[in-house]
């Protein structure tokens, strides 16, 4: 498996699964992050496994194959995304807590429930 920035022919798998992990995303917006290191794609044997979209150090949306989960994707596009940054963000429900725990990220709560994590 390989990540590398997601082109514009990743658009539509990029948003097919953003899509399945019922996450909300602007196509306009990650169409302008393609060709950089802000909209990232994992890859094997030609199929994209998962999608990874940030704008400066803050992730927007990670996600991954359902039937792909649990394999380090999602941690691989979390650590490719954050090489070229002193620190990543994220906002997520709890259910994902878990995952950003796992990868380091310290985790604070917000008065409506949300959670932020930073990763150093």
């Amino acid at each position: 498996m390989r990540v590398r920035p997601a082109t514009d022919a990743d658009l539509p798998t990029v948003m097919t699964i953003l899509d399945g992990a019922m996450l909300e995303a602007d196509a306009a917006a990650i169409r302008e992050k393609c060709d950089t290191r802000e909209a990232l794609v994992a890859e094997s044997d030609g199929r994209i496994l998962g999608a990874l979209v940030r704008t400066d150090h803050h992730i927007d949306a990670v996600a991954v194959r359902r039937a792909r989960r649990g394999q380090g994707i999602g941690r691989k596009l979390v650590d490719v995304a954050g090489e070229d940054v002193s620190r990543l963000t994220a906002e997520f429900d709890e259910k994902n807590r878990p995952f950003y725990e796992k990868l380091g990220f310290e985790i604070e709560e917000f008065d409506d429930g949300r959670l932020r994590g930073t990763r150093e």
